[in-house]
């Protein structure tokens, strides 16, 4: 595979209102990493051993793999990047009751359905085909990457389908999936009410039993991503609601599928159901994504899983899409590295350190400032796809894996792990973006650039899929008891197996990813023998034992990559293995490091934070 080079730039003169022209570059482009894909694929995480050797799996093998992301990545960047500036201009229209896409989004998503991309991970008995859900994750990097807004139409869906194909009957799956895998429909998650959002105990939608397994649906619900469109021909939408009688709390809420158009007697669904979308919200970002407040007045709906168990199957989806969010935020860290390292290249600025008496500028990308913000990005971002990779490849062996013990490792260690990926990603992708902006100085602060649209694109991240204090509190109050400690500790000793690995090639690496993984023990203890005498403790210290264990587990990934990349011999990839090595080397000097700081911050406890009385702030 011949190498991907830097997406192109190249700089215009540009008149803004009358006022004095500026030399700024052209709008982003967006080129698919799809050598980086491969790399980690074949030689990291050995996909063949690990994947394509699954049941079912088989004749997914690593070339058909390549040929697909291909596909994906002319998808990417061809039909969606160039829509996303234009998207982000226009925003969503919403006029009485109905919502329109920016102009080009409607025809890119039926381009979408036609190439068959939302049946790729989906069970072939529902006219999926069934393809692993790593390589839908990939897919999933890439159009994010291009333009994140159209992404989240399709990601939802794609929760919407895993939570119906788990948790729904068979006479839901036929009712629903068939459509929801064609893409012709698409799905959404209904959680948050304008009373409540994190705190789904607190819901008061209302579900009544009409007969014939039908329920009645009232209530209101906001925060809706694609609750209203006119992408698709109907939006499945999954509703968390309370039964007369049910338990109060999140024991008592139950989840159902309502349809935004119903069938009718000639079996068309084209009756409106009782769902009415009363306006979108204005966002600093993500603006071609409609997000909608939709109101159910007696809507018809149907069960999906037990009442009264609705949080078991919404979680089904809710982590689906956490780690979804979690590849997201990747996906943007690596559209503004691209954006940030082109600019680099180009923009000429300042002389050479140690130059004598030449007196041309040079490319920016010679100055250690703006190395470092661009290593700071590049250390995160290819770090963060070995990892999710490797996650999805867990997701996939716990579906797949014909041994159950197996199985039921691989779904433990996702569920440690996925609190980690969505918030310490988010918040890693949050600062790389911010750092390519600084890349361009004074011209990542003005639009024409298009760098500034990463950074507000990204800022919802942290914030949807539960917030990111969420994240710290459900890892540090759930995952971490999870079998009473023993899968925080399998994934410990899978950190220890790779610092074995390379502890002889790369010592210096071994012994900080060493330290680093002692300091997390250390605080898991700490916080473990705490939180029962101090009730603060855990809320207090949850955001930085987060950050400490996503730089352990960031370091597994570069330590992985390291081992791999130690181990090729004159093989055609020994110039990136090679490339992979010094930022390994810079994760480790100058990244992993900060473990020290969140191990000292974990230590301080919940005294510094609790001190001051409320009327005191």
């Amino acid at each position: 595979m011949s190498k991907i080079g830097p997406a192109p730039f190249c700089y215009l003169a540009v008149c803004l209102d009358g006022r004095n022209s500026h030399e700024v570059t052209s709008m982003p482009t967006y080129t698919a990493p799809l050598r980086e894909y491969a790399y980690l694929l074949e030689h990291v995480l050995d996909y063949s051993g690990t994947v394509a050797s699954l049941p079912g799996y088989q004749d997914a093998t690593f070339g058909l793999v390549e040929a697909v992301i291909g596909e994906g990545a002319r998808l990417a960047e061809k039909e969606l990047a160039p829509l996303n500036r234009s998207g982000d201009e226009d925003g969503c229209l919403w006029a009485n009751g109905k919502v329109r896409t920016p102009k080009g989004f409607k025809d890119a998503y039926a381009l979408y359905c036609d190439s068959g991309w939302p049946a790729l991970t989906a069970s072939p008995e529902y006219g999926g085909q069934g393809l692993p859900h790593v390589v839908g994750l990939i897919l999933r990097e890439m159009v994010s990457a291009a333009n994140m807004s159209f992404g989240t139409y399709a990601g939802l869906s794609q929760g919407a389908i895993h939570a119906i194909s788990t948790h729904g009957s068979e006479d839901l799956k036929q009712r629903f999936l068939p459509r929801l895998i064609e893409g012709r429909w698409t799905g959404t998650m209904c959680l948050t009410e304008p009373h409540c959002g994190s705190d789904l105990g607190l819901l008061r939608t209302r579900a009544e039993a009409i007969g014939d397994g039908n329920y009645r649906i009232t209530g209101t619900k906001i925060f809706v991503t694609g609750g209203e469109h006119d992408l698709s021909e109907n939006i499945v939408h999954l509703v968390l609601a309370r039964l007369p009688d049910a338990p109060a709390g999140i024991k008592g809420i139950s989840l159902f599928a309502v349809p935004k158009l119903l069938q009718t007697h000639d079996k068309s669904w084209t009756k409106q159901n009782s769902v009415e979308c009363t306006g979108i919200e204005h966002k600093m970002g993500i603006r071609a994504s409609a997000t909608a407040s939709l109101v159910f007045d007696g809507a018809t709906g149907w069960l999906i899983g037990e009442p009264n168990r609705g949080m078991k199957a919404m979680f089904t989806m809710m982590n689906t899409a956490r780690l979804g969010v979690s590849v997201q935020a990747v996906a943007l860290a690596e559209g503004a590295l691209q954006c940030a390292r082109s600019y680099a290249l180009e923009r000429r600025q300042g002389r050479a350190v140690g130059g004598g008496t030449q007196t041309a500028p040079v490319a920016i990308i010679s100055h250690a400032d703006v190395r470092r913000n661009l290593l700071t990005g590049k250390s995160f971002v290819e770090g963060a796809r070995a990892l999710w990779l490797w996650a999805g490849i867990q997701l996939d062996r716990s579906h797949k894996h014909p041994d159950p013990a197996v199985q039921s490792e691989c779904e433990d260690l996702l569920a440690l792990l996925t609190p980690v990926l969505k918030a310490f990603f988010s918040d890693r992708s949050f600062q790389a973006t911010n750092a390519a902006v600084q890349v361009f100085g004074g011209h990542g602060y003005i639009r024409e650039t298009g760098v500034e649209q990463f950074v507000r694109d990204g800022r919802i991240i942290p914030l949807y899929e539960g917030t990111n204090g969420i994240q710290a509190l459900d890892l540090v109050s759930r995952k971490l008891t999870l079998n009473e400690g023993k899968t925080a500790s399998h994934f410990f000793e899978l950190v220890r197996d790779e610092i074995r690995g390379i502890s002889e090639l790369r010592p210096g690496s071994a012994r900080d990813l060493e330290a680093a993984l002692e300091k997390l023990q250390w605080a898991t203890d700490f916080i473990r023998t705490g939180a029962e005498a101090d009730p603060h403790l855990n809320g207090s210290v949850g955001h930085d034992y987060l950050q400490l264990f996503g730089l352990v587990a960031l370091g597994f990934a570069w330590a992985k990559i390291t081992r791999a990349s130690l181990s090729l011999t004159q093989t055609a990839d020994m110039t990136l293995a090679n490339e992979k090595l010094k930022v390994a080397d810079f994760f480790f000097a100058r990244v992993l490091p900060e473990a020290e700081r969140f191990y000292r911050l974990v230590e301080t406890g919940s005294a510094p934070l609790m001190a001051l009385e409320d009327d005191e702030f």
